[in-house]
């Protein structure tokens, strides 16, 4: 996948807190460690059911062709913005007449250029993710994530790195799971 996150999620107090409340830590000189385990924690979440969970503005590359071409993040909430990218890597935004766009229930977007002229390649920006704010995840992804994060703050010392998620964690995250067919 060739995306960027222009605009990350940002995790807010109450994410930490919460890990803290289950992790029994009650100081904030580890503040920064916990928040960096919620941020990658997060990130898994993300691989493992194959959806963004927090909203997020990105962007992604696709080859420019005339044939449909999904983006590879799910799901998408809005496209706000594409752009044709010259082989000398300048930019220029692609009209209405010049593209076809399509956004399904399941949060899948498509795009279709039907003017490609000489460019090779489109970036496509966009708005993707399940809940708008930490608070508005559904609750098995959330405690998910502060489960992963502990486990990952309990198990620092350990000598072997144990396979991610656990399973407690995979079980809360398993209905939420973006299965493909290959």
């Amino acid at each position: 996948m060739n995306r960027v996150i222009l605009t990350p999620a940002t995790l807010p107090a109450s994410a930490l807190a919460e890990l803290k409340q289950w992790l029994g830590i009650t100081t904030g000189h580890d503040d920064d460690a916990l928040a960096a385990l919620l941020a990658a924690a997060l990130e898994t979440c993300e691989a493992f059911i194959g959806r963004l969970p927090l909203e997020s503005a990105c962007e992604e590359i696709l080859g420019a062709s005339g044939e449909w071409c999904a983006l590879a993040t799910r799901p998408v909430l809005a496209v706000t913005a594409l752009e044709a990218i010259a082989l000398d890597g300048t930019r220029s935004a692609l009209g209405l007449a010049d593209y076809a766009l399509a956004l399904e229930a399941d949060g899948t977007a498509r795009v279709r250029i039907t003017a490609p002229g000489e460019s090779r390649r489109i970036a496509v920006r966009f708005t993707a993710g399940i809940a708008a704010e930490w608070d508005d995840l559904p609750p098995s992804l959330r405690h998910g994530i502060i489960r992963l994060a502990a486990h990952q703050h309990r198990e620092r010392e350990s000598d072997g790195a144990a396979p991610l998620p656990p399973a407690s964690v995979a079980a809360l995250w398993r209905p939420w799971r973006r299965m493909r067919l290959a």
